[in-house]
């Protein structure tokens, strides 16, 4: 690191300050414009701060991990939410919108009534705002820590300290700045993060040690630049066992909940399409979120991930991870080194920044304006919501300093991982039918909540145990085959369908009075006639084209963008027809369902 390096990291750090404070003043006259920036966001900021958001310190390391294990097949581990995202897209972007709703943990009392909804409510906002989000600051905070440990060689509590400043920093300006600034931020912090991420794939590439792409593959086995999984066992490619397959392909997309890829949409990237300018804005902030997600960001990371299997053979665990960072070290001349590791810091502090908005945003206006300190407390709204604003930069700062407490505590971010992913395993399906299915109610989403934790328990502390003593060669099969997932979306999906139906209804005034205000597509019978809408089937049609020719268009053109880059030009020309078509199928089907219009 030189004096340039030490330049160019001051520089970002007082240029995310000073965004910070331009926005201050606006984030100040209102709660909607703290959390959602006054629902005035155009579908570009909104969709490129959702992909600033899911791309974190850990981002990169973790890409690194899988394609040294697994080769370039090994992201299908993530790759497989497309589904899911798409989903969100053309079904639920526009319904988020349209429901006017601050929180999607509000949505849940302008969906369900009474004190079911009310439990329901407080409890998310806590679970999600509180609980959920801290480990994941902490998760957060624990790559970055990482990453100075690699490449200052720092211990620990030396890295931590100057994470602690970075994310001092960062609370500040999201405290100042509301949604309008952590947004902008983003669209900075994104630039830098990709631009620092694409110059490191370009310079390790093209090392003497590596020798380009053509050297690249002639130094690695074949099979680590399949595309596809497998179903047979290959050296060097993510080959899956027919339950794993189903369970990564076939079940998580709709059936997990986790942050950024919720069923149905929810989070921070609820959070975008509510404040978006419109419907229109929604849907494309979403629809950019998501071609981008999959397409723009990840090759940078596997080239890089491809280049470190070169680099340093025989690695095990994090460190294969970690080699991410040590091709940075190895590999960056002066300025460049600054360069990149802003581009990290971009990255920590986009997500960071979303994070604390977001969750505070649970905690002030789902727990404490909901059920501690009320509107009607207050003389008039105008001082009701100066003081929600005053009181949500303090909760920030206070969310804040609990992540920065817990982070030395994380054991690993593969174990918090693990634990969001399998305590949110069958939930998805609740999400989704809540929006289309009159019948859902508040009980079927408490039941759905907490079924994933009793299958969890009885498989981790009861079946495993007995099964690791008994017959450890039943245990190896049902883990390799993801039974104790599977085990636990069929275990819940039915909890909830059994709870759904031995319990009442939402009351008719309350079902009538959302379907009114939001018109949400599915299953809604005798309100959708009072409302006299008729039922549109060639809509319906028309928007399963849209969101099985977008899934097809993304896909293509990731797999495009891959063949280009290795030179394989014919799989590269065929990958970009089959692009075409979909674009075409896509614009065809969203004129004519005017998706983009009403």
């Amino acid at each position: 690191m030189t004096v340039l390096d030490w330049i160019i990291i001051a520089a970002y750090l007082l240029l995310s300050l000073l965004i910070g404070l331009y926005y201050r003043n606006r984030a100040g006259k209102s709660t909607s414009e703290f959390f959602l920036g006054g629902r005035n966001l155009p579908w570009f900021v909104a969709g490129i701060s959702m992909v600033a958001t899911t791309f974190a310190a850990d981002t990169p390391l973790a890409v690194n991990e899988i394609v040294y294990k697994n080769g370039i097949s090994g992201n299908w581990l993530w790759w497989c939410s497309l589904m899911g995202g798409m989903l969100t897209t053309f079904f639920f972007a526009r319904l988020w919108r349209r429901s006017g709703v601050m929180t999607e943990v509000e949505f849940i009392e302008l969906r369900y009534s009474g004190k079911p909804a009310a439990v329901l409510r407080g409890f998310r906002a806590v679970y999600l705002g509180g609980f959920m989000n801290t480990i994941i600051l902490a998760w957060v905070n624990l790559a970055m820590v990482t990453v100075l440990m690699v490449y200052f060689r720092m211990d620990k509590m030396e890295a931590l300290l100057y994470v602690g400043g970075c994310m001092l920093l960062t609370s500040v300006y999201s405290s100042i700045s509301g949604l309008w600034g952590v947004a902008i931020t983003d669209m900075v912090q994104f630039i830098i993060a990709m631009t620092g991420c694409i110059v490191l794939a370009v310079i390790v590439v093209n090392s003497p040690e590596v020798g380009g792409i053509e050297g690249m593959k002639a130094k690695l086995p074949p099979s680590t630049f399949n595309f596809l999984p497998s179903l047979q066992e290959v050296p060097g490619a993510l080959s899956l066992s027919l339950g794993a397959f189903l369970a990564f392909l076939g079940v998580q997309w709709w059936a997990s909940w986790y942050p950024g890829a919720e069923p149905g949409g929810g989070g921070y990237i609820a959070q975008r399409m509510m404040s978006a300018k419109n419907e229109k804005h929604a849907i494309g902030a979403t629809l950019f979120f998501q071609v981008a997600h999959y397409c723009l960001r990840p090759w940078p990371w596997i080239l890089v991930g491809l280049c470190t299997l070169i680099l340093y053979p025989d690695l095990e665990g994090a460190a294969q991870g970690e080699a991410y960072v040590r091709a940075m070290h190895d590999f960056l001349p002066p300025g460049l080194q600054g360069l990149l590791l802003v581009a990290f810091l971009a990255a920590y502090m986009s997500t960071i920044s979303t994070q604390l908005n977001w969750g505070t945003s649970y905690l002030v206006n789902d727990l404490y304006r909901r059920f501690l300190k009320r509107d009607a407390e207050f003389p008039n709204a105008e001082k009701a919501e100066k003081h929600y604003v005053s009181v949500s930069r303090v909760a920030t700062l206070l969310l804040m300093l609990l992540a920065l407490g817990v982070t030395p505590f994380l054991g690993s971010i593969k174990a918090a991982w693990e634990f969001i992913f399998q305590a949110g395993a069958g939930l998805g399906m609740a999400l989704i039918l809540r929006w289309w299915w009159w019948r859902m109610n508040a009980w079927s989403e408490i039941a759905g909540t907490i079924a994933p934790f009793v299958s969890l328990a009885v498989c981790s502390f009861l079946l495993e145990p007995h099964w690791a003593a008994h017959d450890p060669a039943f245990l190896d099969w049902w883990k390799l085959n993801h039974i104790s997932y599977l085990a636990t979306v069929g275990f819940t999906v039915a909890v909830i369908l059994i709870t759904t139906y031995v319990t009442k209804p939402e009351p008719e005034e309350k079902l009538s009075s959302f379907y009114n205000k939001v018109r949400p597509g599915g299953a809604w019978g005798v309100f959708r006639l009072r409302a006299g809408v008729k039922k549109d089937n060639a809509r319906t049609f028309l928007l399963i084209c849209c969101w099985l020719s977008a899934i097809v268009f993304t896909y293509a053109l990731l797999f495009c963008t891959g063949k280009i880059i290795l030179h394989e030009w014919r799989e590269a020309a065929a990958c970009g027809a089959v692009t075409l078509a979909a674009l075409g199928v896509l614009w065809f089907s969203v004129v004519r369902t005017r998706v983009l219009e009403d």
